[in-house]
């Protein structure tokens, strides 16, 4: 997690893992919009391959699949090691 935050060129990384550390679920479109109100620039596909990346690559997210839209939420086991790794970075 360190060194994908350390390619975090615009603190996105950063800002996104601090909103799934709030202990809500999020779809990718209010991960976009939180974002977007942020004035990140960023598009709908980019938000969705970042929160894709951190499900799979990092594996730090759950996600529901069930209905309309993947859900995705910072899995409890992780929140204390995100939230430390935030804090030091």
């Amino acid at each position: 997690m360190i060194k994908y935050l350390g390619r975090d060129e615009n603190g996105i990384r950063k800002v996104v893992l601090n909103l799934f550390l709030t202990g809500d679920k999020f779809t990718t479109g209010e991960v976009y919009d939180y974002l977007d109100k942020g004035n990140f620039e960023v598009s709908y596909r980019g938000v969705s391959a970042m929160v894709g990346l951190m499900n799979t690559r990092l594996g730090i997210l759950s996600i529901n699949v069930t209905g309309d839209h993947n859900v995705y939420s910072l899995k409890e086991s992780y929140k204390n090691i995100v939230g430390s790794v935030l804090e030091n970075y």
